[in-house]
């Protein structure tokens, strides 16, 4: 009997998942990152990236990179257009429906090269010297991600927050399958030595001023372990880090209390999104057996309120922020005006204190009324993180999942890799 009651959330998980599956079917056509040869658009933008993984080479010379590991570290530069801001909604990616993509209605690849480490040093202290005081921000793709997806959400990231900031895509071998879920997690585990090694070399370089970073869902595992085993190391957490957005944490509440008691001092300015209404951290609270996951607090509440006092780390609860996502788990993708508002807010190292928009110094309550403001906002460093599925499938899904109770899997995104050496001290 208690086998068979354990195994109940278990195959709860594994129906929402083939629900998913099912769900997302369509797909996408192969060879999307293969350069297209085409005059440019009028009103497209380009944003050109860095991309540090550990990702295997592809055995395809249509895709670059697969969801394997490889055991060398591999660098690339890739420019993404984006249709004119007219032909597409802000916080979506517009996937070709066949290749070669149309400029003028889709992301297309316009340039992707392999790179050497000295390679990409260079394009990255030619770029980095164009952006006020030097910044970078390094984005961490969560779970069921393959390369693709993580370039093209990335250069939907940087466009649509306004970010003038020298992208760092770091990626890691997930294999971008629903239920490979138990593979992404050991990639997230052996990425987490990887991010340490990049931000310590981004840390030394001195053309670089300042690191921001941007983790989703169990991303923000691996980040936490990274600054972790950097403040061990190093006696702190280094001093180019700034700012540290963890943004839905799919994070065990314990575990982050652990984590934070070695950060050391001073440490980054820490900012937390969380949303009590969190389908995807459900279902991973229940996978997991946790008491809580740190995105679906109730910041609120003690003891965490006095604990982020304490740490004085900034949360905003978007819990009464209602948009379009059924799972509750990408309100970023889905509302990216209110996070280009928190992004400005954060990069003045400001919080929102409005009675109307928050309850408190440090925990900030972002309702609709704060969204009608976003307008003069002015956004740097952060924007919407990688959404839970397709744009085109939420809506389809979001009724399925009321109907097998309420909660979603596989919304636990992973984390990050890049380099395997761990950085001497």
């Amino acid at each position: 009997m208690r086998l068979m009651l354990a195994a109940r959330p278990f195959r709860c998980v594994m129906a929402i998942a083939v629900v998913l599956l099912v769900t997302a079917c369509g797909g996408r056509p192969p060879g999307v990152l293969v350069p297209v040869q085409a005059p440019d658009v009028p009103g497209t933008s380009k944003v050109s990236m860095i991309v540090a993984t550990t990702r295997a080479k592809a055995t395809t010379t249509t895709d670059m990179f697969s969801g394997e590991r490889g055991k060398a570290p591999s660098f690339a530069e890739i420019t993404v257009s984006l249709p004119p801001d007219a032909a597409r909604q802000v916080g979506e990616v517009q996937w070709p429906r066949s290749v070669p993509g149309n400029p003028a209605t889709d992301f297309v690849v316009t340039d992707a090269q392999d790179l050497s480490m000295p390679q990409a040093q260079a394009w990255l202290n030619r770029d980095v010297a164009k952006r006020p005081k030097h910044r970078v921000l390094v984005f961490i793709h969560g779970y069921n991600n393959r390369f693709d997806d993580a370039v093209f959400r990335f250069a939907q990231i940087v466009h649509d927050s306004g970010a003038d900031v020298t992208p760092i895509l770091f990626t890691w071998p997930s294999r971008g399958s629903l239920l490979a879920y138990g593979y992404d997690r050991e990639s997230a585990v052996y990425s987490r030595d990887a991010l340490e090694t990049l931000l310590t070399a981004l840390n030394k370089d001195p053309a670089v001023g300042e690191i921001s970073v941007l983790a989703h869902s169990m991303g923000n595992w691996v980040t936490f372990e990274a600054l972790r085993q950097m403040a061990i190391r190093n006696g702190r957490v280094l001093p180019k880090i700034k700012n540290i957005m963890l943004a839905a944490p799919d994070v065990d509440v314990d575990i982050f209390n652990s984590q934070w008691q070695d950060l050391g001092t001073p440490s980054p300015n820490v900012t937390i999104f969380v949303s009590q209404d969190d389908k995807a951290l459900r279902v991973s609270q229940r996978v997991w057996g946790s008491r809580a996951r740190l995105g679906q607090i109730d910041p609120e509440q003690e003891p965490f309120r006095s604990e982020f006092e304490a740490r004085k780390i900034n949360v905003y609860d978007l819990t009464k922020l209602n948009t379009p996502d059924g799972l509750n788990h990408g309100k970023f993708a889905e509302s990216p005006e209110v996070v280009r508002m928190i992004g400005g807010r954060i990069a003045a190292q400001s919080t929102i204190t409005d009675s109307r928009e928050g309850v408190g110094d440090r925990i900030v309550q972002v309702t609709q009324g704060a969204a009608s403001a976003v307008g003069q906002a002015a956004g740097v460093v952060i924007a919407a993180p990688v959404a839970v599925v397709d744009s085109n499938t939420r809506d389809n899904l979001s009724s399925q999942v009321e109907n097998l109770g309420g909660t979603v899997s596989s919304t636990v995104h992973s984390t990050t890799n890049m380099m395997t050496t761990p950085p001497s001290q």
